[in-house]
């Protein structure tokens, strides 16, 4: 990306996929790759240089628009602080029920332990429907279902309680957030739910 600077001003964007007009010159879309950097801005052209210091996971987060400057010879675009995702659910208030919002005491917004724990639920069923058809054949036909696979079953069942209760436990959306942040090995906090070994 970059930004066309007047008088000390961004005036213009572009993405350098095309020519553009300044003024009543026109340029190429070449004059972004193969102008040199000291060539462009000397017509006022500047490579927008991105500083991510302040954007965060939009997982979590929610993300300020970006801004851009020109300051130092250079075009620079970043993001103000980034703002938490609610981690718990949001309820109505009694100005919302006044409002005809909803109604007081009832969830207005869920939060990210509630969706996270959904995402678990689910992931845990689908993860057990893999071994549903051994559960279907013992009640169809009385076939006994192998001890490996009951254990399985179990495991999933218990490791995704133990994944709900961490996410319940969690204080505030960074401790959400570093529960699923692997390591160098791969390994999180939260853990993983177990996969059948054949």
């Amino acid at each position: 990306m970059f930004a066309l600077v007047e008088d000390g001003s961004i005036t213009k964007y572009f993405s350098g996929n095309r020519g553009i007009t300044i003024g009543s010159n026109q340029y190429p879309k070449a004059i972004f790759t193969l102008w040199t950097k000291s060539e462009r801005e000397a017509i006022g052209i500047y490579e927008v240089v991105w500083n991510n210091t302040n954007k965060k996971d939009e997982k979590y987060y929610i993300n300020t628009d970006v801004s851009y400057a020109f300051a130092g010879g250079k075009v620079t675009a970043s993001y103000d602080s980034a703002t938490a995702k609610a981690h718990a659910d949001t309820l109505y208030t009694a100005q919302d029920e006044s409002d005809g919002k909803g109604t007081e005491g009832e969830v207005a917004t869920r939060g990210l332990k509630y969706n996270f724990i959904q995402t678990v639920k689910k992931q845990a069923a689908r993860i057990l429907q893999d071994t549903d058809w051994y559960i279907t054949r013992k009640a169809d036909a009385g076939t006994a279902v192998p001890s490996a696979i009951t254990n399985h079953r179990a495991a999933v069942r218990t490791k995704c309680a133990e994944m709900e209760t961490a996410i319940t436990n969690a204080a505030d959306t960074p401790a959400l957030e570093t529960l699923y942040t692997r390591d160098e090995d791969g390994v999180r906090p939260l853990g993983d739910l177990p996969t059948l070994e054949v």
